[in-house]
């Protein structure tokens, strides 16, 4: 990759559309994207429609807009190209993302992710600061593409973009987790294991499901997690702040 990667707004309906077609690019035939009549409509009503660029060359790509609370926003859609993986690129769109809202008066993101995707739960949860409390079983239903053969089960993410291990973060900072009150392991990588031993993938999509349920009922929330050993850190929601 040797042409600088730039983070902008879309621009005019033929960027609109060529987002369109990389949310098929990322997700797989059979992927419903959001079409760009929508996403226009949206952006002029205040959503953010936002891409990474190398040239001409969509790299990146996020969608989050006005939820029907003042000041939080709902992030829709962050994808980033194969051919861009390793680049950072996930988490300098969701640090824009911050910045945009934070100019806005926004405080509160909120987007879903499937919780077994460690790579997802090392972005939003140890990279961003991002902390979850709300389990959300088979949340879309049947999926195509890369998110088929398990439940669409999600968690809810909540990026408090004032809170203090965000703006650490958005710092350069890597604060120090506290000791968890409880953990929750999940697979290094699902994707392969759903493609060696499905059984044992589905296995580990109830047993994560039950293990969130119980803690989140019991008052907990997913306030870190760690990378290396990919378990998620589960306390009081008060002991994160």
């Amino acid at each position: 990759m040797t042409a600088a990667v730039i983070l902008r707004e879309l621009a005019g309906v033929a960027e609109l559309q060529q987002a369109e077609r990389f949310q098929v690019e990322v997700w797989g035939e059979g992927e419903r994207p959001d079409n760009s009549d929508i996403m226009l409509a949206l952006q002029h009503e205040g959503a953010l429609v936002a891409g990474a660029f190398a040239g001409d060359q969509m790299l990146g790509f996020l969608f989050g807009f006005p939820s029907a609370t003042p000041g939080v926003q709902h992030s829709h859609r962050l994808a980033v190209s194969q051919k861009a993986r390793g680049l950072g690129l996930g988490a300098r769109l969701k640090w824009f993302q911050r910045d945009w809202c934070l100019a806005r008066g926004i405080t509160l993101v909120r987007w879903t992710y499937d919780p077994l995707r460690a790579i997802n739960a090392g972005l939003n949860i140890a990279v961003l600061g991002a902390t979850a409390r709300d389990y959300l079983p088979d949340y879309y239903g049947p999926m195509p593409g890369i998110n088929a053969g398990l439940p669409s089960d999600r968690v809810m993410a909540v990026w408090q973009l004032d809170a203090p291990q965000v703006v650490a973060r958005a710092a350069g900072q890597c604060p120090t987790a506290p000791p968890a009150a409880d953990t929750a392991g999940i697979p290094a990588d699902i994707d392969a294991l759903l493609q060696a031993d499905p059984d044992r993938a589905l296995a580990e999509r109830m047993r994560l499901r039950a293990a969130l349920q119980e803690a989140f009922a019991a008052g907990l929330a997913i306030t870190g997690f760690d990378r290396q050993s990919c378990r998620y850190l589960l306390d009081r929601p008060a002991a994160a702040a």
